[in-house]
């Protein structure tokens, strides 16, 4: 055991429910300001060309940025907390995000743009995959409701910075437009204060459980030979290609049907806030015989969803929504996954880096896919009929998930059957 894992209280003290209580206020500050940092960009890619004379078309790729990002580095951070501690790598990459914020927004070449877009995916992938860690080491039993918490935080605020960011640029002040830097910025104002919550946690908790491995001694099983990781890893990306296949066309599909670019950005805004109320909701769900089969039953509004797209477009509002609950419920469930089918809060940081890289790599070509089934056939039928394969590849994950399993383990024998009597 290490000295940080000494300092754990026994039982719950007065003051060890305080510091609980802030640990939960300062997890949420940071979900405020995780999906802020990068969801203002698409509303702001038209001035943000008008300004820098880049085409649309090559900003729009700082939009990937991030998901790359989390990709390539989301497996890096659980071995740098295995070596350093969580709560240290925490406290870096939550110093870095508010870093890349700031050089994102500075006046200056575009360069600067995609270095700090840059500096927040990879503190992001960092924040990704310890929360999760952190919720299982704190909260133990409490961690369904915790994660939804978070959860919903992490969308709706998400949501809430793609709607301002645009009103936030044009605020005049001495007779000029604030402009999209400042608006960027202004999005993730509370970033400071969560920094200083976390390094305040950090310092009265210690650097968080470190594990060496005597020179010699064999490595033990790896999340990417385990079958439950891969499981979870699957559900998550799919469930993550859906909510960016929505995020990326909801809103052309509803030019194409006659909204207004007002009606379409409300539409989407929409889709994101449905999500929050259903993350809420979710641990409701994660009760008695639902909770097996909640992961495999999470994608069938977001069915009924494209089904409506199909057969009453003019109803995108609506089945935006439908789609937008699904997809809450389903990130919410997923970081649970990360949790609960782990046995300890190092088994869940491995897994959560393991299952995020993999997801976000498949979420990646899913909205390109669309896009492209769009663009080959000129209407929205094939695009949509490829998301729904998609969810339903998510309820079929969701049966394997749903089961009592945990990574780096067998499943548990069966019960052994008495003798017959003699």
């Amino acid at each position: 055991m290490s000295s940080d894992d000494a300092r754990a209280p026994l039982a719950p003290t007065h003051d060890g429910r305080v510091s609980l209580g802030l640990l939960l206020v300062t997890l949420c500050l940071i979900a405020v300001n995780m999906r802020a940092t990068i969801t203002g960009i698409g509303p702001l890619l038209e001035q943000m060309t008008t300004d820098t004379g880049v085409s649309i078309a090559v900003l729009s790729g700082l939009t990937s940025v991030p998901l790359i990002a989390w990709a390539v580095c989301s497996p890096l951070a659980h071995s740098t907390a295995q070596r350093y501690g969580i709560n240290r790598v925490l406290t870096v990459s939550l110093v870095l995000l508010t870093l890349g914020a700031l050089v994102r927004s500075l006046p200056g070449p575009v360069a600067g743009v995609w270095i700090g877009t840059a500096i927040i995916g990879m503190s992001l992938a960092a924040a990704n995959v310890l929360l999760p860690a952190v919720v299982k080491q704190s909260f133990g039993t409490r961690v369904p409701a915790v994660t939804a918490l978070y959860t919903a935080l992490l969308a709706g605020c998400g949501a809430i910075a793609s709607g301002l960011v645009v009103p936030l640029s044009h605020i005049a002040v001495r007779g000029e437009q604030w402009g999209w830097r400042p608006a960027l910025l202004a999005v993730c104002a509370t970033l400071p204060i969560a920094v200083l919550l976390w390094a305040l946690h950090h310092r009265r908790a210690g650097n968080g459980a470190v594990r060496t491995r005597p020179k010699g001694t064999p490595r033990g099983p790896s999340m990417w030979g385990d079958a439950v990781a891969w499981q979870v890893g699957m559900y998550f990306g799919v469930q993550a290609s859906m909510f960016y296949v929505l995020l990326t066309w909801l809103a052309p599909m509803a030019l194409s049907i006659g909204r207004s670019e007002t009606q379409s950005g409300v539409d989407v805004m929409m889709f994101q806030l449905a999500g929050v109320l259903s993350s809420l909701a979710l641990p409701l769900a994660l009760r008695g015989k639902l909770e097996r089969w909640a992961p495999a039953l999470l994608p069938a509004l977001a069915l009924v969803g494209v089904a409506g797209l199909i057969l009453l477009p003019d109803g995108i509002l609506v089945w935006g929504m439908l789609g937008g609950l699904s997809s809450g419920a389903s990130l919410a469930m997923s970081l649970t996954l990360m949790a609960s089918r782990a046995r300890d809060h190092h088994a869940a940081s491995a897994l959560s880096g393991m299952a995020q890289s993999v997801g976000y790599a498949f979420a990646a070509v899913p909205p390109v896919v669309f896009g492209v089934l769009h663009t080959a056939t000129g209407e929205w039928i094939a695009s949509l009929a490829f998301l729904a394969a998609l969810l339903c590849t998510q309820a079929l994950l969701g049966v394997l998930v749903g089961r009592d399993r945990y990574v780096l383990e067998r499943a548990r024998p069966a019960a052994p059957t008495a003798p017959p009597a003699p």
